[in-house]
């Protein structure tokens, strides 16, 4: 736990470091760009498809007309955007954490290691291109379980727990692997994830809740549609914040950890190697057996 703490305060204050607020301009601008463009072009043709879609359900309609009759007269109006928007959330945390994965962490473990590592060896297990397929890999079974847990969302406690722990098991697995990519050999990165899987997932749900922040300016509800311009780029700065500091944290804790690792390797591989103790000459010197004690007694030839 102490470990987790002191990894976090690091983390937060290096998240002051002006080298990690000029690496977040890039990804954040990136982003504002491809959404806003998206939106531009293709916003009216996707709220029409929404729109289009609600209507054929009659359910949907039966419930928006009863909602209107209690005073919510604009509901039909606002219900195709703010739909569309909630489904683009998804896609801007995912985009978010994958840019700040290619873009920043690398520069940001890099910072990590050369002011509190300096020490530490590059082992060289991976390479951007393996990274590049796990991120993908984990971001599929992410986007899948994502999927399969929508049902879910209807029961109210279960929105602010799956949705969550579903980022934080994804940020997890791309932030711990990105960490350890240059420094720890393969085998060192299978044996950090076997002995501290519970405290990085614990970093990675921690990230989830804290990435879950921009919901509420999602939640604003007709006022986020009106808005969107300018709440859109607010929001992907929130998260792209969020995942560069949850980056740092894992940096701090697991590149510690890969330290404390080698540390105990070499220590049993000096144990291993030493050699034996050299026995004294006190040992090696043979028992002399003991001289019986003469008999008090006087011989009976002697005896006057």
């Amino acid at each position: 736990m102490s470990k987790l703490l002191d990894s976090f305060w690091r983390a937060a204050m290096y998240c002051l470091h002006p080298r990690v607020i000029a690496l977040s301009v890039l990804p954040l601008v990136i982003m504002a760009v491809l959404s806003l463009g998206l939106g531009y072009f293709f916003w009216e043709s996707a709220i029409a498809v929404v729109r289009g879609n609600l209507d054929s359900y009659e359910l949907v309609n039966t419930m928006v007309r009863w909602l209107e009759g209690l005073g919510l007269s604009n509901l039909r109006v606002v219900l195709a955007p703010v739909l569309l928007l909630f489904m683009a959330i998804p896609v801007i945390v995912i985009a978010s954490l994958l840019f700040v994965a290619i873009f920043m962490t690398p520069a940001m473990v890099a910072l990590v290691a050369e002011r509190r590592f300096p020490q530490l060896e590059r082992k060289k297990g991976g390479s951007m291109l393996a990274s590049l397929f796990w991120s993908l890999g984990s971001t599929l079974l992410a986007v899948i379980a994502l999927l399969l847990s929508i049902p879910l969302w209807l029961i109210p406690p279960l929105i602010l727990i799956l949705p969550p722990l579903i980022w934080g098991w994804l940020t997890y697995r791309v932030m711990s692997y990105d960490a350890l990519v240059d420094h720890a050999s393969s085998e060192e990165r299978q044996q950090i994830f076997r002995e501290h899987r519970i405290q990085l997932l614990s970093i990675g749900v921690i990230s989830g809740y804290l990435g879950a922040a921009p919901s509420l300016i999602w939640a604003s509800g007709a006022m986020f549609v009106a808005m969107a311009p300018i709440l859109v780029p607010v929001a992907i700065w929130i998260y792209t914040l969020v995942f560069a500091f949850s980056s740092l944290w894992f940096a701090h804790y697991t590149l510690s950890a890969l330290e404390q690792l080698r540390k105990r390797n070499s220590a049993k591989a000096d144990d291993r190697t030493a050699p034996p103790a050299i026995k004294s000459i006190a040992d090696e010197t043979p028992a002399i057996p003991a001289v019986p004690a003469a008999s008090a007694e006087t011989p009976p030839g002697l005896q006057s």
